[in-house]
Parts: structure tokens; sequence; C-alpha cells
């Protein structure tokens, strides 16, 4: 029932050290040498324990990574540490000082509310990730701030705590990533019900891509992004009913929504925004555009153009050099012309994958300049629109 047990001896511990920076091209004659000296089993154990260590860097941090015991799902579908930091010194700010953690995973989630001052029950009825969960608060010295419990976060009672936080399971082993809210584990709606109940506060962690109208009318709806990259939706309770948001990391950047009208469509002007994704997904396209003085090339394309350059945390801007008619033989003929080495493909409203047009674009590069491409549509018609980043 719990396969980090091994690991958490003195023995395990050494031979986690040991195997530490191992490169996964040496991992066989390592372990071939281990072997003579440990049970087979907790070789592969401390191994196996290495990699996931080394997949987790990117979401913990070197430091932590190093210290901290991971299962493959929860180096998966934890919380980016960042995102988890962002998010408990909300509830913080908010006077909530102690949370009921459901669905708590390896604990991601529970460490950064240890963090930030708030006492935690960590929950999930996964016995593996419970086990991490508590090796982790352990490892990391918040063992004291965080009580984590095996069971049914159905069944536990939150009453005695400020705040819930719920990270239902999206994925399944049998169906892979779930899409319907009422499909996650456990449903939306109940965890909708937990939030209510809350005394202060709660915060629900789902999908991205939820339909705005599947947020409840009781929620505020946040979508956050780190460093470009959409990472999660939150429905606050307890905050601002009705609000919708969009946060970027670092920073952070949030961008309310004032529930402007769809901008109007412009002509392609010098420069072209890329809105982030977290602004696309809390449709707040307009908000950003309005900061920018800026139309939408297409109403159904989220990109803005205008003729000025204004710096914004909330989308990239580009300098647009050419605008062509979808046309490979013309993007090809101009990218040699230009001596073009380096080709960026962008889409939005296109059908062309970036990579089959790279590949037939640029076969192989004929110099050292380097063009961003954006497939897509203007005021209908399929484009090309060639530019560079602005630093």
């Amino acid at each position: 029932m719990n396969d980090l047990a091994p690991l958490l001896t003195p023995e395990g511990r050494a031979l986690l050290d040991e195997v530490r920076d191992t490169d996964p091209a040496h991992e066989l004659a390592v372990a071939t040498r281990l072997r003579r000296d440990h049970p087979a089993e907790l070789v592969s154990a401390a191994l196996g324990q290495a990699r996931l260590r080394q997949r987790a860097v990117a979401k913990f941090g070197a430091e932590d990574a190093a210290r901290m015991f991971f299962t493959p799902n929860g180096v998966e579908q934890s919380t980016r540490r960042s995102v988890a930091a962002y998010r408990a010194e909300r509830l913080r700010a908010a006077g909530v000082r102690s949370v009921a953690d459901l669905c708590c995973g390896i604990g991601g989630d529970a460490i950064a509310l240890a963090r930030a001052g708030i006492r935690v029950l960590a929950v999930d009825r996964d016995p593996q990730a419970a086990a991490a969960a508590r090796a982790n608060a352990e490892a990391l010295g918040l063992a004291g701030l965080i009580e984590v419990r095996e069971a049914d976060v159905t069944e536990v009672d939150t009453s005695g705590y400020d705040a819930v936080f719920v990270d239902p399971a999206r994925r399944s082993s049998k169906r892979g990533r779930i899409f319907d809210p009422e499909a996650y584990s456990p449903p939306l709606s109940w965890a909708v019900r937990a939030a209510l109940d809350a005394s202060r506060a709660a915060a629900l962690k789902i999908a991205p891509g939820i339909p705005h109208e599947a947020v409840p009318a009781e929620a505020e709806a946040e979508w956050i992004s780190d460093g470009g990259d959409v990472k999660e939706a939150v429905l606050w309770f307890g905050t601002a009913p009705g609000t919708i948001r969009a946060t970027l990391l670092p920073g952070p950047h949030t961008l309310v929504s004032r529930g402007l009208p769809d901008p109007e469509v412009r002509p392609v002007g010098r420069y072209l925004y890329e809105p982030d994704g977290a602004v696309v997904r809390s449709h707040l396209v307009a908000e950003v555009a309005e900061m920018l003085d800026g139309g939408l090339i297409d109403p159904t394309i989220a990109y803005v153009t205008t003729d000025t350059l204004t710096p914004t945390p909330y989308a990239a801007a580009y300098e647009i050099t050419d605008r062509l008619p979808f046309n490979v033989k013309k993007l090809k003929a101009l990218l040699r012309e230009r001596e073009v080495g380096v080709l960026t493909v962008k889409k939005r409203g296109s059908a062309v994958e970036p990579e089959e047009l790279r590949r037939k674009a640029l076969p192989k590069p004929h110099g050292t300049a380097s063009v961003t491409v954006f497939l897509t549509r203007v005021a209908g018609a399929p484009t090309m629109l060639l530019g560079h980043p602005v630093r």
C-alpha cells in the first residue's frame, strides 16, 4: 500500500542521496552496481524516485524537488510552486488561517499554504499520495502545520477550518483527461457545495477550458498563467462574486473584466499584439484592446492591432513587416530572399499546422535572419503576417 516506505528508512534515504544525479543513460550500470549491496526492489525504487525528482524540478525548483517524494501522477498533476504560492497568498490576505486541502495529492498546495503561515488539513484517498504528502511535509520542515489524512474527501468534516481548497481529479486511467466538470472526482457540484459551506473563503482548482456559463453565480473566476503558459482556472468563493480576472505570473499582473463590448475590427497596423493565454481564456481581450487603443484583425481572432507601441504585460508585441495571402510558395521565396535561418510559426484561426508550414517553407536555413509568421485570418481571409518580436 505504501511504496515510499522503504525509501524513508535510513538505507533508503542514503541510497536516494547516492543516485540523486544519475544520468538515465547510465541507469542500468548504476543499478547493477548498487544491487550488489542493496535489495533489487530498493534500488529500483530509489532510481525511480530520482527520475521523478529530476522531472519535478520544473515545478518545484531544484532545492525542494531534491528533498521531496513523488508519485508519477503527483509529478504530472501537482500545481506549479509559483501558482500555489500565489493562491496561498490570496487566502492569507483574505484573513484565512486554516484550510482543508481536499484531494491534496502529494501536498504541493499544502506546502504553499503552510509556508504562508496557514494551518492545513491535507486529505487524499490515495494511500501513496497521502504517504508522499506526509513525507513531504516532514522533509520540508512543515509537519507542524500540515496534518495529512488518508480519507474520502466527501466524508471529511471541514467545519473547523476557515477555508477549503479543492483540486478534484480531472484525469481517468481509462478515459484520460476529463472535460465534463461533473465527471471530476469529486464532481464540481459537490466541490461548489463544499465551498459555499466554508466559513470564510474557498478556492476550487479547475481546468482552464471550463465554459464561462459553467461558472457558478456565487463565484469569482480567475485564469492563471505562468511564464506565458495557462496553468489553471480557479473558482473563488467569499471574494467578489461574478468577477472575471486574468492573472499572469511572475508578477502578479491581474486584469479584471469591465464588461466591455467586443473591439472593433481594423486593418492590420504596424504592430500586432498576441494576448496572453489567460487573457484569452478569461475573455478579456477587449480590455487589452482598449488599453492599447487597438482593434481586432478579425472578429473571431484574438489578435490586436495598432499603429503605436504600448508596452503591456498582458500581450506580446510584434512589429509586422509583411502581409501576404496564404501561399506557401510565395512565403518560401520571401524567406530565401531575406536569408532566413530561424522561422517561428504561430497560428490562430488556421487549420495549417505550424510544423507542416515550417517544413515546407524553410526546408533548410538560408542564413541567420529570423522571422515570425502568423497563420491567421484577416477580415475572414486566410492570411500570413510576417514580423518580429518587439523587445
